[in-house]
């Protein structure tokens, strides 16, 4: 190859990556501001809702004992009818106790008492484990579950691209021996400053938002439907026949309660040993788990009809003390405990990546450097809206042209071929964008080929 023709391939694959950087970044520029944004609020959930609720949440400790768990909920149940759902012991001295009750009318309520003299404080709808009704709202949005099936897809098409967009974004970057690839904003206005800002940004903030996207797909339905079977089928996240010696139901533990393990979600609860007699008190089954030494702030979960199981489950900032335990209704027998060490590799891992995600793992250091990178998204986004507006023509899109003869790189459809295989969403959307890319292209050619 001569050095013309070097050179003319190394522009067409220039040419094609910043066309497809281009039309990627406007499209899920919506949606990365979004999970940026409930992103970011999403961090700080504990805080917001201790500051907004701190009256139900909140209490002053006493020297005297908290009232048996029995007490507590007996006064939750005097204040809102209904069936108990699940009862969670106060966190920490100040903490009230939380009792949630399905009432009369259907709906789920958490209702807050003081647990040194049983006064019910208030209540508010449940909002799992979000914590609170504008909690999971900031949730919903983030996830696009409002949106059903389809929001959730569109949030892991998103996340995939995501990935590629810092990829080919650091391509761009990268000097070449051109003019290229600044490590500081050097412009001081226009069209120049947005591009360093966007280059710069991008450039030290791109590991962390790759980190989002990838800890974010295991929620996911196709990506991590997927990385499910493979981590189950492999024995590296939950390993096979760990129900072998009870019966099961057909509930998943992730229904069953606001917050389990991600490779547990999706195995089903065990069920009691007999279908009919006295259940154990709610008194002995808090005093057998907490025996057991299951870390503060845990839910136990009441059980579900005559065959049902008493779950006991924590998800605290220290992930290494995250905690499932199943207990027999009637006889108050432990059917099942285990942790974060009883997972396997891909098990481990993946609630790792989920409670950093979460910016729980490392407290405040954790939400501040993930703030960093949500602001950063939003930052990426903006500049990018702007560079477009900027350099748009009057009519059209201003979409970067490719290679006169329309000649797609080699390596291109390598990194194509490659990102369908591992994001299966993305691959699809990268189809679907290239036949609209040949559709325009033929429709321009055919237009060009009549005579005037």
């Amino acid at each position: 190859m001569t050095d013309r023709q070097d050179r003319a391939a190394r522009s067409a694959l220039y040419r094609a990556v910043w066309r497809w950087h281009f039309i990627a970044g406007l499209l899920i520029l919506p949606i990365v501001v979004l999970l940026a944004v409930t992103g970011a609020i999403y961090l700080f959930k504990d805080e917001i809702n201790d500051a907004a609720y701190r009256q139900y949440r909140l209490v002053t400790p006493q020297s005297t004992p908290a009232l048996p768990a029995s007490a507590l909920v007996a006064a939750a149940l005097d204040s809102l009818p209904g069936s108990l759902k699940a009862y969670l012991p106060p966190a920490a001295p100040d903490r009230a106790a939380e009792v949630k009750i399905v009432g009369e009318n259907g709906l789920k309520d958490t209702v807050y008492v003081n647990p040194y003299d049983g006064s019910v404080l208030g209540r508010l709808w449940d909002g799992g484990h979000a914590g609170s009704p504008a909690m999971y709202v900031v949730r919903k949005l983030h996830s696009l579950e409002y949106v059903g099936w389809l929001g959730n897809r569109i949030v892991e098409a998103a996340a995939g691209w995501m990935v590629l967009l810092v990829g080919t974004g650091i391509y761009l970057w990268w000097p070449r021996g051109r003019n290229l690839g600044t490590v500081s904003i050097k412009a001081s206005r226009g069209r120049p400053w947005w591009r360093d800002l966007h280059a710069v940004t991008g450039l030290y903030t791109g590991v962390f938002i790759v980190f989002l996207a990838l800890t974010g797909l295991p929620w996911s339905s196709v990506w991590g439907g997927k990385f499910y079977e493979l981590s189950y089928a492999a024995g590296l996240g939950m390993p096979d026949g760990y129900w072998s010696k009870y019966p099961t139901s057909t509930v998943p533990v992730g229904d069953a309660i606001d917050r389990a393990p991600w490779i547990m979600e999706k195995q089903p609860m065990p069920l009691s040993g007999a279908s009919a007699g006295v259940p154990a008190g709610l008194d002995s089954i808090v005093a057998t788990v907490e025996g057991l030494g299951i870390a503060p702030g845990y839910a136990l979960n009441m059980p579900r009809g005559p065959e049902g199981v008493f779950t006991a489950s924590v998800y605290p900032d220290d992930i290494t003390r995250e905690r499932v335990i199943h207990l027999d209704q009637y006889t108050g027998q432990v059917l099942y405990d285990a942790g974060l060490a009883d997972l396997g590799p891909l098990g481990w891992a993946a609630e790792w990546g989920v409670s950093i995600h979460m910016g729980q793992a490392w407290g405040l250091a954790n939400q501040l450097v993930l703030l960093a990178a949500c602001l950063a998204m939003i930052g990426l986004a903006v500049s990018a809206a702007v560079m477009w507006w900027k350099r748009r023509p009057e009519r059209g899109l201003g979409v970067p042209t490719l290679a006169a003869d329309w000649r797609i790189p080699r390596a291109l459809l390598v990194i194509a071929v490659a990102a369908g295989i591992f994001f299966p969403l993305v691959g699809l959307s990268i189809l679907f964008i290239a036949a609209v890319e040949l559709a325009v292209y033929l429709a321009g050619r055919r237009r060009r080929a009549q005579p005037s």
